[in-house]
């Protein structure tokens, strides 16, 4: 029986998450979605869905640190990758190798924060042959529709703005139908990496209240890095909401609003600087996660990866905000006491 179109075991289709997955593939106007048990379960399907043994994968910029250990991972299947750090065209197009067969990005950028121009990804990859995939956790599907700009999938950690309230673990897939039955009966029901019913009633409430939340979120980050971008202690704040040509030239394009996920960079680019700032907030909290109502920050630097730092155009004074839904002028005044070096 095809375990796609009908209810047989749980692993496969379940009516409870079947209804988050309809939701989003409208959200993110596509024709299927599919709910993982994590952000990680759904990007290693859709990238072992997309790559063989011998193929190339491209990085554009920076990407999630899990997705660079996965890909890293695959070298011992024959599957290699490279990154271009520059998101000019002529660039990416120079990076791209005769076996390259999937394209790999996040917009914006993890870490700085750099904007991508989608249609022009799209457009390149197709006339190679070569998949693109995006993860839109940041942006969301409010405030960012990758497929209609040409990107073949769309990955989603659910843990972040979809779920909304820290007390979720999920992920989900955005694609095409043609792409999703051939996945659906491989690397979905093989790799078992399935969202249960619990999971998906979590996710459809806190898309209930998206849009509500998303607005608070970019209100909040837009006034933090406004404060911070004037800041004496602070020489580059990396958020899509302020203005600069280049932001307004894509965000016109493509993005219709902004998160609440920001960073910013230390004068005193070092280790001491960032471990001081990040002891001294108190109403931001230590953690790795983001996109729920309570406001979090961390730094890439550990105080012992600098090399590493370096090499992935990633500042040693980098901060990173995750804004929440606490008054924004607590905030701003939490951030001024602690940058008060």
């Amino acid at each position: 029986m095809d375990q796609q179109n009908h209810y047989v075991y749980t692993r496969g289709t379940n009516p409870t998450v079947e209804i988050a997955e309809k939701k989003l593939a409208v959200l993110e106007q596509g024709e299927q979605c599919k709910c993982f048990a994590s952000g990680m379960a759904a990007i290693t399907a859709a990238i072992f869905n997309s790559v063989k043994a011998g193929d190339h994968v491209l990085c554009i910029s920076n990407i999630y640190k899990s997705t660079m250990d996965l890909l890293t991972y695959l070298q011992k299947f024959g599957i290699n990758h490279s990154v271009v750090y520059s998101t000019v065209k002529k660039d990416i197009e120079r990076a791209i190798m005769p076996n390259t067969k999937l394209i790999y990005l996040e917009n914006p950028t993890d870490l700085n924060l750099k904007l991508v121009d989608l249609k022009v990804i799209g457009d390149m990859a197709r006339s190679c042959g070569v998949r693109t995939i995006i993860d839109n956790t940041w942006a969301t599907p409010l405030f960012q529709k990758p497929l209609t700009y040409g990107i073949d999938i769309v990955v989603h950690s659910a843990s972040k703005y979809l779920g909304g309230h820290s007390d979720l673990l999920g992920g989900a897939l955005i694609t095409s139908g043609e792409v999703m039955k051939d996945l659906f009966n491989k690397e979905y029901l093989l790799f078992g990496g399935t969202m249960g019913p619990r999971e998906a009633s979590l996710l459809l409430r806190g898309l209930q209240t998206l849009p509500l939340r998303m607005k608070v979120h970019q209100e909040n980050a837009k006034q933090n890095a406004s404060f911070l971008s004037s800041h004496p202690a602070v020489s580059r704040v990396n958020y899509p909401g302020l203005h600069s040509p280049r932001n307004t030239e894509i965000n016109n394009q493509q993005l219709t609003g902004f998160s609440g996920l920001l960073t910013f960079e230390l004068k005193s680019a070092n280790y001491e600087a960032v471990k001081t700032v990040i002891n001294k907030v108190r109403i931001f909290k230590i953690g790795v996660s983001w996109g729920s109502f309570e406001s979090l920050i961390m730094s890439p630097n550990l105080g012992n990866n600098a090399d590493n730092l370096i090499k992935e155009h990633v500042s040693l004074g980098l901060i990173r905000l995750s804004v929440g839904m606490e008054p924004a002028e607590k905030l701003i005044a939490d951030l001024e006491q602690a940058l008060d070096l």
